[in-house]
């Protein structure tokens, strides 16, 4: 494949246009969104809109003649859209790390007869971590079990109460049979919780098709909603009414504003919010996934494939001495592609100082995010360019 194949491809990309819709800087290949979206240009003049004209004009009456208080619910439904699901069945709340902890207890305390809460080895460590706490302050016995990828379907079992996974896992990009082993977990009386973080906007998700009970996801990386934004939840409506967040606020009570003593559970997914939502944050996560939202699903999904298709075939001819850690050509991976290299950090630094941002993960794994509404193919050319330069460099060292 060569640059006129390349040109050809960007020639005759649908979803070219929306790569002026984004901040880009001027000689940077931006293939870090796995772990950073770009900025969307809408966003600005969004917070800026909000900051002067809501919160300056409005303050306080914000919360109710510009929607603040439904943006949770707002968002949520938008982003159901990308995964899936039905609006009411996503909601927009606190972190990735909160929302997995709010539905690990909520799941484990409605199967009390059962103990096991069961994984993977080498997840994304906070699932892992959080996932130990919730455990801890459950008490009463239950345990962590995580076993090798390949011995998960085995692994599941009478006492399995809960299924915690990342559709792509964050090194290698690898993707799951969703619905599969969801299928695989309610066949032994077991509920699956999922991890879309790495694949909302760079994979398909269809939540409702697989039959996916619980999932989780960040708004930072492919929705391009900014650093630290919040997260999303999705409940499937018929776990809605027995499941209750263990994080019992005020925004998840039934009628918020009454502000009674006791508390009791809203109606459907709002029982999961708890504090009061940051609006400047949510406004700037709704920003990036209405851009999404513009773009043909199908026109997505295939792009993002053929990016990382197309990254591993120029690799694999231009850098012979990196070693492929994610789903080859023509397989189905997340929205990276990941490479090993035992001086991967090297590597990186010196792909930054060539304007090629992509990220690094200890100890030896060399990642690029393909977002497919900002990546073109001439980036991923350009990117190969200046990796095997940098490979030669490192040949003769």
């Amino acid at each position: 494949m060569d640059s006129n194949d390349l040109a050809a491809l960007d020639a005759n990309d649908p979803l070219a246009g929306f790569r002026d819709a984004f901040v880009l800087p001027e000689g940077v290949v931006y293939l870090a969104g796995n772990s950073l979206g770009a900025l969307p240009k809408a966003t600005s003049a969004r917070l800026d809109q909000v900051v002067r004209q809501e919160w300056g004009a409005s303050i306080v009456r914000g919360w109710t003649e510009h929607g603040w208080i439904d943006a949770p619910a707002r968002v949520g439904g938008k982003i159901a859209r990308l995964i899936g699901a039905e609006p009411d069945e996503v909601i927009v709340a606190d972190s990735t790390s909160v929302d997995l902890f709010k539905l690990i207890v909520a799941a484990l305390s409605a199967a009390p007869q059962r103990r096991t809460l069961l994984g993977v080895v080498g997840e994304f460590p906070t699932d892992i971590y959080v996932a130990q706490g919730a455990l801890e302050a459950l008490g009463g016995g239950r345990r962590l079990q995580l076993v090798e990828r390949g011995a998960l379907e085995d692994a599941i079992g009478n006492d399995t109460a809960l299924l915690l996974l990342s559709h792509a896992h964050y090194k290698t990009a690898e993707l799951w049979d969703m619905a599969a082993i969801t299928a695989r977990a309610h066949a032994a009386g077991a509920l699956a919780l999922w991890d879309l973080s790495h694949s909302t906007g760079a994979a398909e998700v269809d939540l409702n098709a697989a039959q996916a009970d619980l999932a989780v996801g960040c708004g930072y990386k492919y929705l391009s909603g900014g650093p630290g934004a919040p997260a999303y939840l999705f409940v499937a409506r018929r776990h809605q009414d027995r499941l209750v967040s263990p994080l019992s606020g005020w925004m998840g009570h039934e009628r918020p504003f009454d502000f009674a003593d006791g508390y009791a559970p809203a109606d459907g997914v709002r029982r999961f919010l708890c504090g009061t939502p940051p609006i400047l944050s949510l406004v700037a996560l709704e920003a990036g996934v209405d851009l999404m939202l513009q773009a043909d699903p199908a026109a997505l999904w295939r792009k993002a494939r053929r990016l990382g298709d197309v990254f591993l075939e120029l690799a694999a001819t231009h850098c012979p001495a990196l070693e492929p850690a994610c789903p080859g050509p023509g397989r189905l991976r997340g929205g990276h592609v990941a490479f090993r290299h035992v001086r991967a950090a090297e590597i990186h630094e010196a792909l930054v100082e060539r304007g090629v941002i992509g990220d690094v993960r200890p100890p030896d794994l060399l990642r690029f995010g393909l977002s497919p509404l900002s990546v073109s193919y001439g980036d991923v050319r350009r990117a190969v360019q200046a990796l095997e330069e940098v490979m030669g460099l490192v040949a003769r060292m």
